[in-house]
């Protein structure tokens, strides 16, 4: 099998991680192989303890190694939309030819214009995770999706940036490459999910994508086939899990089955007769609970997360979009829940499930989307992809260079520590003392810059 064909998404849930392997033929895409396990060291879509994240991928990994009959090592990964930042970049260069004619563009000079749309001044925590080009303009003409072959003498570039905590990522790739796999390529986590959810016309008109999840819950509006805006509201299945485990005094893991067998998001839609027995700590005897008061304690705080959601997408006007709304993620399985989102967002809702063989459950949307992205890539978009990771490692080169050769010429050599000390009086000496005026005044500056 040529490996060059197969694609492998990755997604690091804070309830489970799933592997996804497919094969692109004839320009289908055919799932062989999939992994799913049960995640840790998670913290609502954070990573927190990346030992225990490590085991979990390399789990779900061999499962999908093992149905795929397959060795993998380069996967797709997605990252959570926490603290993400939607920008508008430009880049402009010069392709003249050295007596100012017309030169014909080719492949480097779409990574110097990229280059240059990615001279941005970001807070030191943060970085880019993403940037897709949306045109280029070639000597005022504009629309141009690909430049590569036409003639001109000024390039410019308009594209969208995507920007987030450099913790996560960082952490990400580390938990990826300790799990002994190499990181084709990050996408933004609601970017890959749209691919899937929503069809062409509701990419284009625009709509929204809700992706109920375990540890958040994530909100995407998408219009003209673009990312628009994203709002993290940190509750998701897990709470509702909670709640059920408290009201009901039983434990986390009766209460999430409870939640998947008797569960209702409406508990108008629940039986007030039907019932079934709950394990109660400190009682050896279960208890009988209904139907309808277990619903009642799911629609309380599903209630409260789409009020959330329904402020911030108001405040947005993301309502007036045609498509509507589409529920996925795994607390889009409950009963009822595409009634109880139109009833507070009051406008259309349907729940997205996939459609793949063994994969018809919501919670395996964004897996998919994670290779469904990454075989729709353009060859312009990989160009420029590509150029952002080379634009990193060179930053990454100069920076630890930079703090070498600071640290060289801030070590003296033994002959120069005898000769400064040599020739000063004691007041100057002790001013190069750790405890001394001049130490502290010199350093201050010192952790200033750093």
């Amino acid at each position: 099998m040529n490996n060059s064909d197969i694609f492998v998404g990755l997604d690091i849930g804070t309830t489970s991680i799933k592997v996804i392997i497919a094969e692109y033929v004839k320009n289908q895409l055919n799932i062989i192989g999939y992994g799913n396990t049960g995640s840790v060291g998670l913290n609502r879509g954070v990573i927190v303890d990346i030992d225990q994240v490590v085991l979990s991928i390399k789990d779900a990994v061999k499962q999908a190694e093992q149905r795929a009959n397959i060795d993998i090592s380069d996967v797709t990964v997605g990252i959570p939309a926490n603290m993400l930042q939607i920008e508008q970049c430009h880049g402009m260069i010069a392709v003249s030819e050295e007596d100012g004619s017309a030169k014909e563009i080719n492949e480097s000079d779409v990574r110097k214009v990229t280059q240059a749309a990615l001279v941005q001044n970001l807070p030191p925590e943060r970085t880019v995770i993403d940037i897709v080009p949306d045109e280029f303009i070639v000597d005022g003409f504009d629309g141009i999706q690909d430049p590569r072959g036409m003639v001109g003498v000024r390039m410019e570039m308009q594209g969208v940036m995507y920007t987030g905590p450099k913790t996560i990522l960082h952490n990400t790739k580390k938990c990826v490459e300790r799990a002994g796999l190499n990181v084709a390529d990050i996408v933004v986590a609601p970017i890959a999910l749209s691919q899937v959810a929503l069809n062409d016309g509701e990419q284009d008109f625009g709509a929204i994508v809700v992706d109920l999840g375990g540890g958040k819950t994530t909100a995407a509006v998408v219009h003209d086939h673009k990312l628009k805006y994203t709002y993290l509201d940190q509750e998701g299945g897990d709470f509702v899990t909670r709640d059920i485990s408290v009201v009901l005094n039983t434990s986390i893991e009766n209460a999430e089955m409870l939640k998947r067998n008797y569960g209702y998001a409406m508990s108008a839609l629940a039986s007030d007769e039907d019932s079934f027995p709950v394990q109660v700590v400190g009682r050896q005897e279960p208890e009988k609970v209904t139907e309808e008061y277990l619903s009642e304690i799911i629609e309380a705080r599903l209630r409260q997360i789409f009020d959330k959601l329904a402020g911030a997408l108001d405040q947005i006007n993301a309502f007036q979009l045609p498509g509507g709304v589409v529920l996925t993620g795994g607390m889009a399985a409950l009963p009822g829940i595409a009634e109880l989102a139109e009833e507070i967002f009051q406008v259309q809702v349907k729940v997205f499930i996939p459609q793949e063989i063994n994969l018809r459950i919501p919670s395996f949307t964004q897996v998919i989307g994670l290779v469904e992205y990454a075989t729709k890539r353009s060859e312009i978009e990989m160009i420029v992809k590509q150029t952002l990771g080379s634009v990193k490692a060179s930053r990454q080169v100069a920076a630890t260079q930079s703090n070498r050769g600071m640290q060289a010429e801030q070590k003296p050599t033994k002959k120069q520590k005898k000769n400064n000390h040599a020739g000063q009086p004691k007041e100057k000496q002790d001013s190069n003392n750790e405890g001394g005026f001049g130490y502290k005044f010199k350093h201050m500056f010192d952790n200033f810059f750093d």
